[in-house]
């Protein structure tokens, strides 16, 4: 996940004009964004609207949906709900379909850039990291109780961190002499301080030693995985056959599971010699493009969209044939 994203690039949404070719938006489509952000790629579904679209806005963060009320809350098209993505299902408004899901996953340049959300290893504050800061325990609430192993073991599974062990020891440790970490910088200093020195390379991009500890503890406590699985079930069963999902992606863990589940649904599984053959499969789901990168003038312009990569699924027809 990108860190210090620039503030000027906040408001530029990733990879947007690939988003709404991948959409491909009708004007009296239903549209959900369940990561409304700070609206970019809302904004861009509305201009593609006509008067009978609807665009439906979900986000888990107060300060999101604050900003979707102030600028869409009197659009008679516009709909919102305060929460996550993952529970998209349970709201009514999904009870005749979708056309289209947009899903743009993890922290967002302006959580990043406000130090007492405690997302930012680069900037002082309480160490929270959740995206809803009225849900859950904060990143210092589970550090303060979790065992050594357990940490060790959210460091190396989320943020493939391979100084997983050592810095869950000092963490364990600094807590056990009567320090508990409270503050996003002890933790960044904490996690430097046990790291080894990397010699300097040439044309080497180095990052912050504590990059992958501050991602693993984030996605663990904001269950981001787990919420990324049931969104995509929720999402597959209410898209509208031709309707479309586009899902953009910050990290290997993300697009793995992404990548995994359109196949799943699209492709019939892989025959095995020893085994019956396996029958009656039936895709629910098309590819759409495979995995798109940001281009080098987005790079140059969002630096967020660095590690960026969506993927695009088309909900087929029940019955329809199965396309190369």
């Amino acid at each position: 996940m990108t860190e210090g994203v620039d503030a000027s690039s906040a408001h530029l949404p990733v990879m947007f004009p690939q988003v709404m070719e991948g959409l491909r938006i009708v004007q009296d489509g239903t549209y959900l964004d369940g990561t409304f952000g700070r609206g970019g790629h809302a904004r861009g579904v509305l201009q593609r609207l006509g008067r009978g679209g609807r665009l439906l806005l979900m986000d888990k963060d107060p300060d999101a949906i604050a900003v979707a009320e102030r600028e869409f809350g009197t659009d008679p098209r516009v709909s919102i709900r305060r929460g996550s993505f993952a529970d998209l299902g349970t709201w009514d408004l999904m009870a005749g379909g979708l056309d289209g899901v947009l899903l743009d996953l993890g922290v967002s340049s302006p959580q990043l850039d406000v130090a007492g959300r405690g997302f930012s290893f680069g900037k002082d504050g309480p160490l929270d990291m959740r995206m809803d800061p009225d849900s859950g325990e904060s990143a210092a609430q589970w550090l303060a109780r979790a065992e050594e192993a357990q940490i060790a073991d959210v460091l190396w599974t989320l943020g493939e961190e391979r100084m997983s062990r050592r810095i869950a020891r000092a963490i364990v440790g600094h807590r056990d002499a009567g320090k508990p970490l409270s503050r996003t910088t002890e933790l960044a200093e904490l996690v430097a301080s046990v790291m080894p020195r990397r010699k300097p390379g040439k044309g080497r991009r180095d990052i912050h030693p504590a990059t992958r500890t501050f991602q693993a503890i984030r996605i663990h406590v904001n269950r981001e995985l787990a919420d990324l699985e049931a969104g995509l079930d929720a999402a597959h069963a209410a898209l509208r056959p031709g309707g479309r999902m586009a899902v953009i992606s910050f990290h290997s863990l993300e697009d793995r599971i992404v990548k995994r589940f359109i196949a799943r649904h699209a492709k019939a599984p892989a025959g095995n010699r020893r085994l019956p053959e396996h029958t009656g499969f039936v895709p629910t789901l098309r590819s759409v493009g495979g995995a798109t990168r940001a281009g080098d003038a987005e790079l140059a312009a969002n630096p967020r969209s660095r590690s960026a990569v969506l993927r695009v699924a088309e909900k087929r027809a029940q019955g329809s044939e199965v396309q190369p």
